[in-house]
């Protein structure tokens, strides 16, 4: 009868610790495939960022027939440090800076390049 007993207690160990560790793989996994997701949630939401300044750009500096006022000059200014990428400021204040229309046209490829990088990137 005592022998039963510890058998009993001896497998009940086992498949206690079998069920932990299986329990702690899961967990450990599940945190890897979280971090995961969040990493992705992130990029996702500098894609946004970066897909909303190349639209307000596009439609107040492409499509814009008239020069670009002062007001929409701030409002792309204020987007564009929202961003909050060094790379992607320093292009804009290249192209906000360019003395003549050959300058403007290459800075815009350049800054227009970025934003496509960042965003496939």
């Amino acid at each position: 009868m005592q022998i039963q007993k510890t058998q009993i207690l001896v497998i009940l160990s086992i498949v206690l610790l079998i069920s932990n560790i299986i329990f702690a793989w899961l967990y450990v996994s599940s945190k890897v495939e979280i971090r995961s997701l969040q990493a992705k949630v992130e990029s996702q939401k500098v894609n946004i960022s970066v897909l909303s300044f190349t639209q307000l750009f596009m439609e107040k500096v492409l499509h814009g027939s008239k020069e670009v006022s002062f007001d929409d000059r701030l409002q792309l200014e204020n987007s564009v440090r929202d961003l909050n990428d060094k790379e992607i400021f320093d292009s804009w204040q290249t192209f906000t800076k360019a003395k003549d229309s050959t300058e403007v046209q290459h800075d815009f490829y350049a800054l227009f390049q970025l934003l496509l990088k960042k965003i496939t990137s």
